[in-house]
């Protein structure tokens, strides 16, 4: 049976989506670079990148994104287009080697493609949302004790990446500017979510927007916009952003559908399969994670010949290491 055509323009979308998003960290790194070379860098708390076209045109360009990736679900369910996010990752790692020649390891490709793998998994087998019908309904399930509690910590979380370990490990650990990117964005997509449906019933002649918890998920939805754009560009200016892509993706995926099935309660929908079926897919970006750590900087540091002294004692005859002669 052929694809429906709602699906059809479900996945155009999603796939441009993914191509816009993908090919923003591009852009946006070509400006952040451009900036730091006539300004502070946006890594060490500068912000000349603002006055800087190509930082504009990436955010232009993540923009139409997203809101192609919004559109998407307008048309096809979450389990086709929200796996299709992973194509902005190779198509952000192509474009860094072509254009931005960062070089990435042959290790590295299987990272990303583990993520990938992985996240897709988890996303494919991650319970579907309940049907919310009014803002007041997503207000509730927000103002639970479980999501109430996540909500707490996911905050001291991010007080402590950003007033204790990004000015100590910031420059040198990637992990902490994605952390604190990808622990609001599981708050931004809850907060997304009432304002979606705020809008919709809205343009339906249900205006939302006369209850205060419309306009306090706007408020949220902004703040944790800006405050994930600051350390988004801190991460891209300081790390390679063949590895940012992926691993920024990973962690916002599953702090995402983490702070999804608490908030809406849908491990209540799943049976053993699919719990066993989402930890095989965390290991999985567990191990991903891991190789693009540890090989982001192979084959980008030349090879450092060996001094008169050093080759002597590797040629001394107690030497362990054989010395072929010709």
């Amino acid at each position: 049976m052929g694809m429906s055509s709602d699906n059809i323009n479900g996945l155009i979308l999603a796939v441009s989506s993914s191509v816009f998003i993908g090919s923003s960290f591009i852009i946006k790194k070509k400006g952040l670079m451009k900036a730091g070379n006539s300004g502070v860098r946006a890594g060490s708390g500068g912000h000349s990148y603002l006055a800087e076209p190509w930082w504009w045109a990436g955010m232009i360009a993540m923009i139409v994104g997203e809101i192609a990736n919004f559109a998407a679900y307008a048309f096809a369910s979450a389990i086709l287009v929200t796996p299709l996010g992973a194509l902005s990752i190779i198509f952000s790692a192509v474009l860094a080697h072509f254009i931005l020649k960062e070089k990435l390891h042959i290790f590295g490709v299987l990272g990303c493609v583990l993520c990938v793998v992985g996240s897709t998994t988890i996303v494919l087998h991650a319970p579907r949302e309940r049907d919310i019908e009014s803002v007041k309904q997503v207000w509730q399930l927000a103002t639970e004790p479980g999501f109430l509690v996540y909500a707490g910590i996911v905050t001291v979380m991010v007080l402590v990446l950003i007033f204790y370990y990004v000015p100590r490990y910031g420059r040198s650990h990637m992990i902490v500017y994605i952390g604190v990117c990808s622990l609001m964005g599981s708050i931004t997509v809850m907060s997304v979510k009432a304002v979606s449906i705020a809008l919709k019933l809205s343009f339906e002649g249900n205006n939302q927007f006369k209850y205060f918890q419309a306009w306090f998920f706007t408020i949220i939805v902004i703040v944790c916009c800006l405050l994930q754009i600051n350390y988004l560009n801190k991460a891209l200016d300081t790390f390679n952003t063949a590895v940012v892509s992926p691993v920024y993706y990973v962690m916002f995926t599953s702090f995402t559908i983490l702070a999804s099935m608490i908030m809406f309660k849908e491990w209540d929908s799943q049976n053993g399969s699919q719990i066993a079926t989402e930890g095989c897919g965390f290991i999985t970006i567990l191990a991903g994670t891991f190789l693009l750590h540890k090989t982001r900087d192979m084959g980008s540091t030349p090879a450092v010949p060996l001094s008169p002294h050093e080759l002597s004692r590797c040629c001394s005859p107690k030497s362990s290491i054989p010395v072929q002669t010709t």
